[in-house]
């Protein structure tokens, strides 16, 4: 059984249509570029037992699918949900990336998540061992406030610790920061530590994959990125998109 989720998280950026559709295929071409066969080709979202049609790879293509999955004219205040379907490949985890984006509304984070799911496969498949490159990718393509990987006993072990709601900072088997969050960070955890693009940090608890940190050490990571200042939530209402 796999279900893994990897997001990222951030505060109030207005943007358009076109703008997230950017956004959107920067990430689905470094999804591509990390497993090509699983994540090169997007369907849009359909019901069960429906065949969806394919979504061209361009932003006007990717552009318009969003418009049509939201016609309610207050879309620019709570801004814009959809989602991508990978195609389906045998052995593989279903692959799923979804974006809740673009409003001028100041109280609920935008994010944007990609989902491995599997009832036959388990998460030594390829791409949740490289689930800190996926993180990475989507705090670069987003320019993400803060981001996280983790399964349900991970994600529950890190609320259940600190009392956290959804969609407070935390981090995962692997953690993304903004730049302003990865200048508190402390360098002594037990991963990875890479920068992105953006001037974001990733630490990857799984060491690109070779590594299995137990639910203990992931909490215990977390512990140390809040006392640190890392994890403080940005102010409410937001003002901005990072911290």
């Amino acid at each position: 059984m796999l279900d893994v989720v990897v997001r990222g998280l951030w505060g109030v950026r207005q943007q358009s249509p076109d703008q997230l559709a950017d956004r959107w295929l920067v990430l689905l071409r470094a999804l591509a570029a990390i497993d090509g066969e699983t994540c090169g080709h997007w369907y849009e979202a359909a019901e069960v037992n429906v065949s969806p049609p394919a979504v061209a790879l361009t932003v006007p293509a990717i552009a318009e699918y969003i418009d049509r999955q939201n016609p309610d004219s207050d879309a620019d205040y709570i801004g814009r949900v959809a989602s991508l379907s990978a195609a389906t490949v045998l052995g593989r985890p279903r692959v799923e990336t979804w974006i809740n984006a673009g409003g001028s509304a100041k109280r609920v984070p935008d994010s944007c998540l990609v989902t491995f799911r599997s009832r036959e496969l388990d998460e030594s498949v390829e791409l949740v061992r490289r689930s800190g490159e996926v993180l990475s990718a989507i705090g670069a393509s987003w320019d993400a406030d803060w981001g996280d990987a983790y399964n349900d006993d991970e994600h529950e072990a890190v609320a259940d610790a600190f009392g956290l709601r959804p969609s407070e900072p935390r981090g995962g088997r692997s953690v993304y920061l903004s730049s302003g969050r990865a200048a508190l960070a402390p360098e002594d955890l037990p991963g990875t530590y890479t920068r992105t693009v953006t001037g974001g940090l990733l630490i990857d608890l799984t060491r690109g994959g070779t590594a299995q940190p137990s639910v203990e050490s992931i909490v215990e990571a977390n512990r140390k990125l809040r006392t640190a200042g890392a994890l403080e939530p940005l102010p409410a209402p937001f003002d901005r998109a990072t911290f």
